[in-house]
């Protein structure tokens, strides 16, 4: 039996300190092909990805991002690539579809050495009048909704190890 797939659910770990080093372009394009394979209901594939990793656009979301959130600290943790999934607002499971695609790139991650972390708040990022601006310049329409992204980078020092698993997670009815 293969144990890569455990292997990286076990060990993954969300990363907040990156080293400002861009990533390389083959590993990129394995995390974003990994996106590209979630599953999404009745295999629609409404998700979209943009890549981001021009430093003035990512330092631009990073302000939008931290203003949702109420502070003035880089949500993205520094990383110098982020990837931001949304997804069509008409499909039933739009936001399961874009958890999805950004669960496949987290774990896609790990497996090629670079550190990732899911982030919140696109949602209301790109409900935003600078927001709507963004997504058209992207060719994406209002019918889009920000589902999440993910900061991605090199790992600056250890992933963090795994919290011991909770009891009582698992009922066997």
């Amino acid at each position: 039996m293969k144990r890569e797939v455990l292997d990286a659910i076990k060990n993954r770990r969300s990363l907040r300190k990156f080293k400002a080093e861009q990533i390389d372009l083959e590993k990129l394009g394995l995390i974003l092909e990994a996106g590209t394979f979630a599953p999404t209901g009745n295999g629609a594939q409404s998700p979209v990805i943009v890549v981001v990793q021009d430093a003035g656009l990512v330092a631009q979301l990073g302000k939008m991002n931290a203003k949702v959130l109420g502070t003035d600290a880089n949500p993205y943790y520094g990383a110098p690539t982020i990837l931001l999934v949304f997804a069509a607002k008409n499909r039933r499971t739009y936001i399961e579809d874009g958890s999805c695609v950004l669960q496949n790139m987290m774990l896609a991650a790990y497996s090629v050495g670079l550190g990732s972390c899911w982030i919140h708040r696109e949602r209301e990022m790109f409900e935003t009048p600078e927001g709507k601006e963004l997504m058209k310049q992207w060719g994406l329409s209002e019918d889009y909704a920000g589902i999440g992204a993910l900061a991605v980078g090199v790992a600056e020092g250890e992933l963090p190890a795994a919290a011991p698993r909770k009891e009582g997670y698992i009922i066997r009815a």
